[in-house]
């Protein structure tokens, strides 16, 4: 008695073996060549290490402790780097409404010329931003709050076209110098000073 094969149609031979060769086993593709020249690199380096180790173990442990250090330093940095970033601004303009009511025109005005004379620039035009504003509140030009911004002062001010003008100048450079973080120089903090005294012979009628 003789077995005669069976015959086997193309169409689901090829469907068979084309679905045996998609499976993952079978998914080939040539690396990129900037991989490649990185492995190769990478085990170039590993060899000369080995035989650096071998050759010379002084040096070759004084090279893992001069890496390891700068590692160390690399961490310490991006730590620092980190940690001052995400660290609240401490408030220097003006007081929150829960502090203490702030001091005089005149206190402030005072604070911002020895600030000035010994080179603290920034702390200095905050200190003279807010002279100015309690200034203008005593002539009832605005009204100031702990809250506001100074952005809203310069909306809010019974100033004329100039005056306006000088104050919002004022508050940019406020906010470049002591939000910002921009070093402010003594002809920078002597301009602002200079701005913010003539601004109460800008006042509306």
């Amino acid at each position: 008695m003789s077995v005669v094969p069976q015959q086997v149609e193309p169409d689901s031979l090829r469907a068979a073996l084309r679905a045996v060769f998609q499976a993952r086993e079978y998914r080939w593709s040539e690396p990129s060549s900037a991989w490649l020249w990185l492995t190769e690199q990478w085990h170039r380096l590993l060899e000369w290490l080995e035989t650096l180790r071998v050759a010379s173990p002084a040096r070759y442990y004084l090279l893992l402790a001069a890496l390891t250090l700068l590692l160390l330093a690399i961490l310490a940095h991006v730590t620092w780097v980190v940690w001052r970033s995400l660290r609240p601004r401490e408030a220097i303009v003006a007081p929150t409404a829960e502090a203490a009511p702030p001091r005089g025109a005149a206190w402030h005005l005072g604070e911002a010329q020895r600030l000035g004379a010994g080179g603290r620039f920034a702390e200095a035009l905050a200190h003279r931003f807010l002279a100015t504003v309690l200034d203008l509140d005593g002539r009832h030009l605005l009204r100031f709050h702990p809250s506001k911004t100074p952005a809203e002062y310069a909306v809010e001010a019974r100033l004329d076209a100039t005056g306006r003008s000088e104050l919002a100048a004022l508050v940019a450079s406020l906010y470049h110098h002591v939000f910002g973080g921009v070093a402010c120089d003594a002809e920078g903090w002597q301009r602002f000073d200079a701005q913010a005294a003539r601004l109460g012979l800008h006042a509306t009628r």
